[in-house]
C-alpha cells in the first residue's frame, strides 16, 4: 500500500513556490505603481507650468488684439520667418534646449541652426529685404527648437520624450517670456494715460537724486562706456542664460532638471513684475524730465527739461499725463531684479561665473540710473522684490516651512511698505532725508540679511540631510538602478 506521504510533501512545495511567485508578482507590481507615481508627481509641476504658460500667452494675446497689437503668439509666429527682434535671445534660448542632448547631437543642431541661418540670410539678401545687427539672424535657432519638439512626439517614447519636450518648453518659455513681456510693455502704455513720476522723484530725494547724479557721471564716462552699458542692459537675458548653462550642465547625464534654477526666477520675475506696473505706474527720469529715449516720449511730454544737469525741485507731487506708447515699465526695476537674479545663482559657480554676475549686477544698476530709465527708488524696490520671488521659488522646491513663510511675509510687507511710502508720504521722505535715506535702504538690508540667513540655514540642512542614515539608505533607487540614456537626435 502506498504512504500518501510523499504527495503531500509534493503538495506543500508546489503551495510553497506558487506563494513565492505570488509574492514576487506583488512585488513587481508595487515598484511598478511606484515607479510611474513617482514619475507622475516628477512631472506633474512641468505639466502646470505648460498650461499655466498656455493660458497667460492667450490671455496676453487676446488683451493685445482688444487694443490693436499683436499678440506674443503672433509675434513669435511671425519670427519663423520674418526676421526676429533678437537674434542672441533666440540663440540663447537653443542653448537652454541643448542641455538634455548629448554632445554629438549638440553639434548637429549648432550646425542644423547655422545653416537655416545662412539660408534665410541668402534668400533675405536676394530679396533686397537685408537686415543688420541682432535682427540678421535667428531663424535657424528657433527652427532647431520647433524641429526638437516634433521630434519628441513623433520619434521618442517614454522619459527619453519627457526630457526632450522639457527643453524645448524651457527654450519656448524664455522666448515667449520676451514676447509676453513686450506685450505687457505695450498694455501698460494703452491702459494708464496718468504716470506716477513726480510721486517717485519727489520719494527720490531722500536717496540723494541718484538717478540725476549717475546721469552725469555715464554721460562725462564717454561713447565706449554707454555702449558697453547699453549692451549689458539689452543682453541681460543672454547672461541669465549663461548661469543656467552651468546650472544645468548635467542634465542630460542625470536625466532630469534640478528643482530650482535661474530660468525659473527669471520668468517668474517676468510674469509678476509687470502686475505691479499697472498698479503704479511711471516711466522714468529720462521720459518725465528729459527728451525721451527709443523714440518715444518727448520733451512736449516732460513735465520739464531737466534730467540730468539740473536738480529737480521740490513741489507737490501729482499724476500727470504721458502718451500711449512708451510703456510704464519702472516700478519696480525689472531690470534690477533680473540682475540680483543672476547674482544670486552664480554664486555656487566658479571664480569667472562669480565675478560676471558680480559685473553684470553692477553695470545694470549703473545704466539703469546712467541712461534715466529707472529711480533710486525703483531699484531698491526690485532688490526686495527680486529676493521674495527668490525666496518664494526656492521654498516651493524644497518645501514650505515656517522659516520660509517668515522670510517671504517679510518681503512682502518690505515691499508693500517701499510703494505705500513712494505714492503716498513722499513729500515726507524728501523732507527728513537725513532719516528716511537710510530707513529706505535698511528696509532693504533687512531683506538682503533675512534672506541670507535663512537660506544659509537650508543650505546647510541640506548638507547634513544625506549624512543621516535613512531606512534603506543601503538600497539603490530607482533611478539609480535604472539610469537614463543620452538623448539622439540622429
Amino acid at each position: 500500500m502506498t504512504s500518501p506521504v510523499p504527495s503531500q510533501a509534493k503538495q506543500a512545495r508546489q503551495a510553497k513556490q506558487a506563494k513565492l511567485v505570488e509574492q514576487s508578482k506583488l512585488a513587481k507590481d508595487t515598484k511598478r505603481i511606484k515607479s510611474t507615481k513617482d514619475l507622475l508627481a516628477r512631472h506633474r509641476p512641468w505639466a502646470v507650468a505648460a498650461v499655466a504658460a498656455s493660458g497667460f500667452l492667450l490671455a496676453l494675446e487676446f488683451a493685445a488684439r482688444r487694443y490693436g497689437l499683436p499678440g506674443p503668439i503672433t509675434g513669435q509666429a511671425r519670427e519663423v520667418i520674418f526676421a526676429p527682434k533678437s537674434g542672441p535671445l533666440l540663440y540663447a534660448s537653443m542653448a537652454l534646449m541643448l542641455v538634455v542632448l548629448g554632445r554629438r547631437q549638440r553639434l548637429v543642431a549648432v550646425g542644423a541652426a547655422i545653416g537655416i541661418d545662412l539660408v534665410f540670410a541668402l534668400v533675405r539678401w536676394a530679396a533686397g529685404a537685408g537686415t543688420g545687427g541682432s535682427h540678421c539672424f535667428g531663424n535657424g535657432a528657433l527652427w532647431v527648437i520647433l524641429g526638437c519638439g516634433v521630434l519628441a512626439v513623433t520619434r521618442r517614447t517614454g522619459r527619453e520624450r519627457a526630457l526632450l519636450l522639457k527643453g524645448v518648453g524651457l527654450a519656448l518659455l524664455l522666448v515667449a517670456g520676451r514676447k509676453a513681456g513686450d506685450t505687457w510693455l505695450l498694455i501698460t502704455a494703452k491702459t494708464r494715460p496718468a504716470v506716477l513720476d513726480q510721486y517717485v522723484a519727489t520719494a527720490d530725494h531722500a536717496l540723494g537724486d541718484p538717478a540725476w547724479l549717475m546721469g552725469r557721471l555715464v554721460r562725462a564716462a564717454g561713447p565706449i562706456t554707454a555702449h558697453l552699458l547699453d549692451w549689458v542692459y539689452i543682453q541681460l537675458a543672454v547672461a541669465a542664460v549663461l548661469v543656467a548653462l552651468y546650472q544645468l550642465r548635467n542634465v542630460a547625464a542625470d536625466g532630469r532638471f534640478p528643482r530650482h534654477h535661474v530660468v525659473r526666477t527669471f520668468l517668474a520675475i517676468g510674469v509678476l513684475g509687470p502686475a505691479v506696473y499697472m498698479v503704479f505706474p511711471v516711466v522714468g527720469p529720462v521720459f518725465a524730465y528729459g527728451s525721451g529715449a527709443f523714440g518715444t516720449g518727448g520733451a512736449h511730454w516732460a513735465v520739464a527739461d531737466l534730467w540730468p544737469n539740473t536738480p529737480l525741485p521740490l513741489t507737490a507731487p501729482g499724476p500727470i499725463p504721458y502718451d500711449e506708447i512708451t510703456p510704464r515699465n519702472c516700478m519696480p526695476s525689472l531690470h534690477t531684479a533680473w540682475a540680483t537674479a543672476i547674482f544670486l545663482h552664480s554664486r555656487r559657480g566658479p571664480r569667472l561665473l562669480r565675478h560676471g554676475g558680480t559685473f553684470w549686477l553692477a553695470a545694470t544698476l549703473t545704466a539703469t540710473l546712467g541712461f534715466g530709465y529707472h529711480y533710486g527708488a525703483d531699484l531698491v524696490a526690485g532688490v526686495v522684490f527680486a529676493l521674495t520671488v527668490e525666496a518664494s521659488l526656492r521654498a516651493q522646491a524644497r518645501g514650505w516651512d515656517r522659516s520660509a513663510t517668515l522670510l517671504v511675509a517679510h518681503g512682502t510687507a518690505a515691499f508693500a511698505g517701499l510703494l505705500l511710502s513712494y505714492r503716498f508720504l513722499p513729500l515726507e521722505l524728501a523732507d527728513r532725508p537725513w532719516l528716511y535715506g537710510p530707513l529706505l535702504l535698511l528696509t532693504m538690508a533687512s531683506v538682503i540679511v533675512a534672506y541670507i540667513r535663512t537660506t544659509r540655514a537650508w543650505d546647510a540642512t541640506a548638507t547634513a540631510g544625506p549624512r543621516e542614515k535613512r531606512p534603506g539608505a543601503g538600497v539603490d533607487s530607482d533611478a539609480e538602478q535604472n539610469p537614463e540614456r543620452r538623448l539622439e537626435l540622429v
